[in-house]
């Protein structure tokens, strides 16, 4: 753990839910910030505690959790950086909040869905599973990773134009390979935007996982 960082390393809002109850850590797409989707995950799981942090990159003005050297050409070394950070990061949010990782669930749009599938891949401790919106496949998986009793749902759009349905499927297979339990879902016409199916989709799996 990086013993620099402290709770303020990430402009965040805090939502707590009852003791005992699940975590949603909800990670922001490009332009987001830590408000953006709050509600979103207060609609996802009543009563669950929401935790949200913004990125730390700005491209062009706009937050990203890690940089990118054009659109769809990602700067994997920055990522893997970052998402170390994150996770150093939610270790302590985790004991300042009194949340358990294991039932920390990373729940992200575009950009942050790439955080939370680096999440689960890089430092699988740190979370218990993940839902990605629109997700691309930036890492492999590295060799002896275990990923069983993890899960994840991956959502693509049809018609988007900027992450192929490929990746989702391409994630599913490389997460199942070490052991997880993940699912994809491809939404027939939706592009690139979030729906409300990907809300009701993903509540039903959040159910699930009770």
């Amino acid at each position: 753990m990086n013993n620099a960082l402290s709770l303020d390393h990430f402009n965040h809002v805090w939502r707590p839910g009852p003791p005992g109850s699940p975590t949603l850590l909800m990670l922001h797409g490009t332009g987001g910030n830590e408000e953006s989707l709050v509600e979103v995950g207060q609609t996802l799981a009543p009563g669950a505690g929401v935790l949200s942090p913004r990125g730390q990159v700005l491209e062009n003005g706009s937050p990203r959790f890690f940089r990118r050297f054009a659109e769809g050409l990602l700067d994997l070394d920055d990522l893997r950086a970052r998402v170390h950070e994150l996770a150093d990061w939610l270790a302590i949010a985790a004991s300042q909040y009194e949340f358990s990782p294991e039932s920390l669930v990373a729940v992200g749009y575009s950009n942050g869905a790439n955080v939370a599938s680096s999440l689960l891949i890089l430092r699988p401790e740190s979370i218990c599973a993940f839902a990605a919106w629109r997700p691309m496949a930036p890492l492999e998986v590295p060799p002896g990773t275990d990923l069983q009793g993890k899960s994840a749902l991956l959502i693509s759009g049809e018609i988007d134009p900027i992450c192929s349905p490929t990746d989702g499927a391409t994630l599913r297979d490389r997460l199942v390979a070490q052991g997880a339990d993940a699912q994809f879902l491809q939404l027939e016409g939706v592009g690139h935007a979030l729906s409300r199916a990907d809300v009701r989709l993903t509540s039903d799996w959040l159910l699930s996982l009770a």
